[in-house]
């Protein structure tokens, strides 16, 4: 996992294979729940980094499934806060395909580095952390 600071802002970003376990349709097909699983993953790195505590995701405002995934692609999930309340934490993130799996029986192991990525999913929402909670002065 990546953290850092960009533009005052935190971002953090994970990287990950989407297994057969994660194939949910026909066709091999990743649900795009999982996208959100990831989201929330990043989010709860995101609150911790930020105010020392995993904080509680309230609701997303946006969520945008732009392209299918499947088992074998690799997908980097990026978050970044975007606003800081006094207990709210305004978040955007993007999933996006970095390697897509070969669909070909004929030659299974083969892969692709996608260069740009392809974006797969776009979300944004609020999270929370109670002031109680809140280890970290900024």
């Amino acid at each position: 996992m990546d953290e850092g600071r960009l533009d005052g802002s935190w971002e953090v970003t994970i990287r990950l294979r989407m297994s057969e376990h994660d194939a949910h349709y026909g066709g091999r097909l990743v649900d795009g729940a999982r996208m959100l699983g990831l989201f929330g993953d990043v989010a709860t790195e995101l609150l911790i980094r930020h105010d020392g505590d995993e904080g509680l995701f309230v609701a997303y405002d946006c969520v945008e499934f732009k392209a299918p995934v499947y088992a074998g692609d690799y997908i980097e999930a990026k978050g970044r806060i975007t606003k800081v309340g006094r207990t709210s934490r305004r978040m955007e993130f993007v999933a996006m395909k970095v390697i897509e799996a070969n669909i070909d029986p004929a030659v299974p192991s083969a892969a692709n580095a996608l260069d740009p990525p392809v974006l797969v999913t776009y979300a944004s929402g609020t999270c929370v952390v109670p002031l109680d909670k809140q280890r970290i002065d900024h």
